[in-house]
């Protein structure tokens, strides 16, 4: 299985939990596939975790739109969203906001 495919598994799944949570609040989800971070505008890359290679795919729900939607970060700002979320379980940072604007605004490009 390629990683594209994988990465659509991994994020169809998502889409149904969110679906089962949120019901029809949730109409579809779509997949970031830019190859720079949203976070930070590096290139995404593989990142060590335990020695080995991991992607860190996230999602957030576009409210408005009823969009489900998934993306990748780079080994930078997922260390630091993995060290925020340490230190404040459960709360948006700064990064978050950041990100899921850049999302929205792809979103509505991908629209046009």
């Amino acid at each position: 299985m390629e990683l594209d495919e994988s990465l659509n598994a991994m994020l169809a799944q998502m889409f149904a939990q969110a679906q089962m949570q949120f019901g029809r609040a949730i109409k579809a989800y779509r997949f970031h596939d830019e190859e720079n971070c949203p976070g930070c505008g590096r290139k995404v890359d593989y990142m060590k975790v335990k020695g080995k290679n991991a992607l860190s795919l996230n999602a957030f729900i576009y409210r408005e739109r009823g969009v489900l939607i998934g993306y990748l970060l780079c080994g930078r700002c997922a260390r630091q969203v993995f060290r925020d979320n340490k230190r404040n379980p459960g709360q948006e940072t700064s990064l978050h906001a950041a990100i899921e604007q850049k999302l929205i605004k792809a979103y509505h490009r991908s629209l046009n």
